[in-house]
Order: C-alpha cells, then structure tokens, then sequence
C-alpha cells in the first residue's frame, strides 16, 4: 500500500543543528553538488561573485536572498535557519515538489490550464497505472513530476463530462490526488499531503468504486503515522480495513489486494504503538488473506500477497522490539522477486535494521550495502540508512565509511553522522 519502514527513529545523535550554520553554508549545502555556483548565478540572473560572496557570509541583500531561495526552491526562512529543510530534498525535488503543490492547489481552486485537450477514459487510466508503476519502482522524482500533470488532465476529462457520465472520472481524479498525496508524504511535505489526501476523499465519494473510499481512508492514515497521530492512524486504519473485509470464499483478488493491504498496515500502526496483542492479530489476518490469494496482486494503486504479508512481518517484530522473530522469519524467507521493486528495498532496510538489532555487524552492513547500490535514489528519501548505520557505528567502523558515501547524504542536515567540522559541507 504505502511505502513506509516500521522502526521509529529514536536514535540520539550530536550532529549540528541547521541553525548551527552559517547563511552562506546553508546556501552551499541548499545548491548541492549538482548546482555549481554558476549554475545558481544563471538561475538567480546575479554574478557568480554575487554567489561566491553569499556563500562566504561576506554580502546578502534583501533582493539576492530572496533570488537564491526561488531559484533554490526554499522558503528565505530555510536559507536563514529559522527552518530546518525536509531531508533529502535536493534542488529538482524541491522544484518538483513546488510544481506539484500548484497543480494541487490550482485545480481545487478551478484553475485548469488552456493547453489540455481531453483523453478517453481509458487514456487516462493508462496514464493513471503508469504513474502508480513509477511509484512502486522507487522512482519518486519521476512519480511527482507526472502526477501534477495528471491531476490537471484528470481535472479536464472529468470537466468535459456531464453529471450523469463522471463517475470514472472522479475515480480517475481521486487517484491522481492520493498519488500527489503519497509523494508528498514522502518528501515531508505534510500539509501537502494532507490537502491532496482531502481532495482525494471527496473525488472517492462520488466514484462509483466502493473500495476507493476505504483506500483514501487508509492513506490519510498513512499521514497521520508520519505526522505522529498514532492512536487516529489506528483508528482509522482499522475501520478503512474492517469496511472492505471480505468474505475469504467469494472475494475477487482486486477485494483481497485492498483488504490485505490494509489490515497488514494496521498492524504497522499497532506496532509503532507498541501494541503487540493488536498487531499479533492484524498480522494473522494479514498472513491469512495471503494464503488465500497464493500470489502477489496489484489494484488500485497497492499490492499484496503472502510475500508482502512475510516480509511486512520483519519490520512490524523490529518495531514491537521482537529482534529473534524477526531474524527467524528473515532467515526463511527465499525469494522476494514478486515484490515490487520499492518493496524489495524496503524489506531490504528492515532486514538489515533485523540484523544490527542481532548484533550481526558485517550481514546487516552487507545487506545494506546491496541496497543502497541497488537503488541509491530511493534510499535518498529514507531514514532507516542512517538509523542502521549509527547502530552499526557503535560497534564497528571498519566499512562504514564506504556505505556512508553510498548514503550520500549532508552532514548534519539529513538526519546521518555529520562531518568533524562544518568546512566539509
């Protein structure tokens, strides 16, 4: 259903906070080490001296700090450390992540652009699957900068059809706000998130697909998880759950794809809580609908099946603090190949975090390491890398310097070990 890892990061560290730097630092780390300086200086319409002197805290005017936070994508508040930026958020994820809050805001409003002609329905749900394809493969740059788009093509198909002859739009609409939501939710972007979530329910409500309001609900638990909402995140992830629950002997797998979706996901919700009776039975019906479905199936934007299920279990055992449960079912499970591809590298983190819990050093950096080469740009936007790596950094150092650099991360700004003095931002 959502990407999301099961551990709460609690980890204590003394890194700097963004306050600590200087504006000019926080200008270089904001540019990043794809933005040369006259790169910004083409970008703002200053002078590559005008850049250099920012960066070295020598001169800042009004105009130019309010040039370089556009052209950076940031809020001046960023730039001047009376806030701290989300982690991970490069320069073209901040742009992206600006073009996608328009398109969000703007079609609520009723404001389309002139430019979109209208496509067919079945257009749309090709463009629709596409997007929620890029999502589970990890590719959440490419998933963000099509979904704003799409919510805008959304918004025309469904303007173009009368009242009688909208209910497949307003399901088209409603997925391309909860994959904005997702997004969003992902970068930290939570008030985004909370919009596009909005936005999404009251499309699903004038749908005519009975799971897709359940679905919705789900969701806007998932942002209440991120948002620390716990015991509503239970709440309403429980009661998205039990109003799809079906009847095992009669179901279509579309039904038990979204069923077990969600009643795996409440028991993530009753884990982060520390609910071990709670999420012992959302796991066993989580497990059961597995059974019952054989295999991995995709719907309406999630997936599931008894490897979900498995491999879903390792996370929530970490979480409930269950380190020998969760090693015995990694060393079971054989093959994840059904798995989606973010999945795949979620299940991959839990693993690793399994075996620093174990004390098992070298297994959990080895397994860390695979995935972070595997897929460097989805582990951009995790937390769990560095959680595992502080964990591991207590005991050894011998090759943590290597999977560090394959974190590729900021010192002291994206929640890792920072550097021994701020010069090497």
């Amino acid at each position: 259903m959502h990407e999301e890892t099961t551990f709460q990061n609690g980890v204590e560290s003394n890194m700097p906070q963004w306050s600590d730097y200087t504006t000019g630092e926080r200008i270089k780390v904001l540019r990043g080490r794809d933005v040369r300086q006259s790169d910004l200086a083409e970008m703002t319409g200053l002078s590559v001296v005008t850049i250099q002197k920012a960066e070295q805290d020598k001169q800042l005017s009004l105009p130019t700090l309010l040039k370089i936070a556009d052209a950076l994508g940031v809020d001046t508040s960023v730039i001047l450390g009376q806030q701290a930026p989300r982690r991970a958020m490069e320069h073209d994820d901040r742009s992206m992540m600006r073009a996608l809050s328009q398109a969000v805001h703007d079609t609520a409003a009723g404001i389309l652009p002139t430019t979109i002609e209208d496509v067919t329905e079945t257009g749309m749900r090709t463009a629709v699957d596409r997007c929620w394809d890029l999502y589970w493969a990890g590719d959440y740059m490419q998933a963000g900068v099509l979904c704003g788009p799409l919510i805008a093509q959304a918004s025309v198909h469904l303007r173009e059809r009368s009242v009688g002859e909208q209910a497949e739009g307003w399901s088209l609409l409603s997925d391309a706000h909860r994959l904005a939501a997702y997004v969003a939710n992902l970068m930290g972007a939570r008030d985004l998130a909370y919009a596009a979530i909005g936005h999404a329910q009251a499309a699903a409500e004038r749908s005519a697909d009975e799971l897709l309001p359940a679905l919705v609900s789900s969701g806007r638990s998932w942002v209440y998880l991120r948002d620390a909402r716990l015991p509503e995140a239970l709440s309403l992830a429980e009661k998205a759950a039990l109003d799809i629950e079906p009847q095992f002997s009669t179901a279509t797998p579309e039904r038990l794809t979204v069923y077990g979706s969600h009643i795996n996901f409440a028991a993530v919700v009753a884990s982060r809580m520390g609910d071990k009776d709670r999420a012992g039975d959302f796991l066993s019906q989580s497990h059961a609908t597995g059974a019952r479905m054989g295999q991995e199936h995709k719907a309406h934007g999630t997936s599931f099946g008894p490897v979900t299920a498995t491999t879903q279990a390792v996370g929530i055992n970490i979480a409930l603090g269950q380190t020998a449960k969760a090693i015995a079912l990694v060393n079971d499970i054989r093959d994840v190949s059904q798995l989606t591809q973010a999945a795949r590298n979620r299940y991959a983190m839990d693993k690793a975090l399994a075996q620093a819990d174990a004390k098992l050093w070298d297994a959990s950096l080895d397994t860390l390491e695979e995935a972070l080469t595997r897929a460097p740009q989805w582990a951009r936007h995790q937390a769990l890398p560095g959680v595992i790596v502080q964990k591991i950094g207590r005991a050894s150092t011998a090759r943590l310097r290597r999977v560090s650099q394959l974190i590729g991360v900021r010192p002291g700004v994206d929640g890792f070990p920072p550097a021994t003095n701020k010069t090497a931002l």
